[in-house]
């Protein structure tokens, strides 16, 4: 890498740290840190959003979707756009105005407000181990990005190097920090790959007619994806808008609820179309340039489909727009990793430990999001596939969450006994499907048995619950 692309992203990182650093004097206590003094508007929030859920891992793995499959990737970002819209009409008016009158700031503390403290608990353990591994798959993407373009630095080094710099900023900053930067993140990634990935790859390649010769005709079509994938994602990605920590310290901090609900709206369109076929096309334009012997690491990109497009644009760019575009990727990955990092530092410190009203819970909060930190740059050490992973960590999620969240939207009383069971009962069927390797009919994801277990079991419960329920 040339001198000039160095200094590009070293300038950038000096910036995100800078920006951690600022915010940290600013912040007086957890409301500031953990929800921003509920004072942001929809832009901010729409960005932050689409940023945090289209970070580095999907647009990464949307690369590597766009060099297996083609154009037919890009439906794993339409489920997005049916989640976040189902959010703004359905979440976001009931859980607002709670928020602001109880002071709420983490997705536990929800569930806390209509189940209890025992709900809340079960919810924070769940969400933590859920995020803990969501970050990992960040800090994993951004190690295939930094392995693929800096050939002196290998994956174990890329990790603790990537790891590092979210958890510091973060630990630091805050949720201001974090949706600022996710603001100006979103506009360097999807300027410098619309307006300099694309072109430059297409000129590489000698247009689009000649990148064609090297695609397959089932990658340029819609079809070329089975009807159970679709169903696995939308098991996995619909349900967590739901119940996404990150989701929830955004519509806290939002202004009102009016704001919060056209800031969803924002950061759907902004999944789909716009960065559902940018990252598809991108990994087409890898698989066309790998065709062409653009890429000379051809083994490692037929061993990681994941790592095609970071190489194609190694190859392709110029000098100061590989600094440019690798930026914009090193920005997406850590405006994922600073969100997750948040949501499992605020489920442990103030829903597990309880630490709300300490006058050390602010100093508690930013030493469990170094902690945290830590704990997923260890996971991302032993972890080979970045899609995988998050997939994953959304379906333990789902499965655990969904069913009480569904419980307090339709039920005046939810029953808190329906809730912890059927969490327990979602979350532990898959980590047995998981664990066990059993393979599922019609080719199924664990998500899917999961989900429906603990629906049933959340509904059957309410249903025929005693009059008077214990209190637990």
């Amino acid at each position: 890498m040339h001198i000039i692309d160095l200094i590009i992203i070293v300038l950038y990182f000096t910036i995100m740290l800078f920006i951690g650093f600022w915010f940290h004097r600013k912040n007086n206590n957890t409301e500031d840190y953990f929800v921003g003094s509920r004072k942001m508007t929809r832009w901010h929030l729409g960005l932050s959003v689409v940023a945090t859920d289209v970070g580095g891992g999907f647009s990464i793995g949307l690369g590597g979707l766009g060099f297996v499959m083609g154009l037919s990737g890009s439906w794993i970002l339409f489920t997005g756009l049916i989640g976040a819209w189902l959010t703004a009409v359905i979440l976001i008016p009931k859980v607002h105005k709670i928020g602001v009158e109880n002071g709420l700031q983490t997705f536990p503390e929800i569930l806390k407000y209509n189940y209890g403290r025992t709900v809340a608990l079960v919810a924070a353990v769940i969400s933590a181990i859920g995020y803990m591994g969501f970050t990992a798959s960040q800090v994993l993407a951004g190690a295939k990005l930094t392995s693929a373009t800096f050939v002196a630095v290998n994956m174990t080094e890329a990790v603790i190097i990537m790891g590092a710099i979210a958890v510091v900023y973060t630990a630091l900053g805050g949720i201001k920090a974090v949706i600022y930067t996710d603001t100006a993140q979103w506009i360097i990634l999807l300027s410098g790959l619309s307006l300099v990935g694309v072109p430059f790859a297409l000129h590489s390649l000698g247009g689009w007619e000649a990148a064609k010769v090297f695609l397959t005709a089932e990658m340029l079509q819609l079809t070329n994806v089975k009807f159970t994938t679709i169903i696995n994602w939308a098991f996995s990605i619909i349900p967590i808008w739901f119940i996404g920590m990150t989701l929830y310290q955004r519509i806290f901090a939002a202004k009102s609820a009016k704001e919060a609900k056209k800031a969803w709206y924002i950061a759907g369109v902004f999944e789909y179309p716009f960065m559902a076929f940018l990252g598809v096309f991108l990994g087409m334009l890898a698989k066309a340039a790998f065709g062409a012997g653009i890429i000379p690491e051809a083994e490692m990109a037929m061993a990681d489909n994941e790592s095609a497009m970071p190489l194609m644009l190694k190859h392709v760019l110029p000098i100061g727009a590989l600094g440019l575009i690798m930026a914009a990727y090193f920005s997406a990955i850590l405006s994922t990793a600073d969100s997750c990092l948040m949501a499992a530092s605020g489920n442990i410190s103030r829903d597990l430990f309880n630490y709300k009203k300490s006058k050390n819970a602010l100093k508690v909060a930013q030493w469990m999001t170094l902690v945290i930190g830590i704990a997923a740059i260890s996971v991302a050490l032993y972890i080979p596939s970045v899609l995988d992973l998050m997939l994953l960590s959304y379906a333990f999620m789902v499965c655990g969450l969904v069913a009480p969240v569904l419980g307090f939207i339709i039920y005046k009383k939810p029953s808190p006994i329906a809730a912890i069971a059927a969490m327990i009962t979602g979350s532990s069927t898959l980590l047995i499907i998981q664990i066990s390797g059993i393979k599922l009919p019609y080719e199924l994801d664990a998500v899917v048995p999961g989900l429906l277990l603990s629906l049933l079991v959340m509904f059957v419960i309410q249903i025929f619950k005693p009059e008077k329920e214990v209190s637990i």
